[in-house]
């Protein structure tokens, strides 16, 4: 599987995240946040700014989700990449 153009093939990654206070929050809270976090499977060969490997936030409203061979994969374009971690 490869992407094209300026596309990027991630997976996206279920963090726990943690208040100050210590309290973790779950799935359902973290859906308020704006951004998701995912690692690059692979990135177009347009792409310059992530390389296979790099973990990624990226802009939820964006992209699509599908389905190859029973894993779940997101496809974003370059300009939904926020940050790289």
């Amino acid at each position: 599987m490869r992407a094209v153009n300026k596309y990027i093939i991630i997976e996206k990654i279920v963090e726990e995240m943690k208040t100050d206070s210590g309290l973790l929050l779950s799935g359902e809270d973290t859906k308020e946040f704006r951004y998701n976090k995912g690692k690059v499977v692979n990135p177009g060969h347009n792409v310059d700014s992530v390389v296979a490997g790099d973990v990624i936030y990226y802009d939820k409203a964006s992209g699509h989700t599908m389905v190859v061979e029973d894993r779940k994969y997101t496809i974003i374009l370059e300009r939904d990449v926020v940050i790289v971690l």
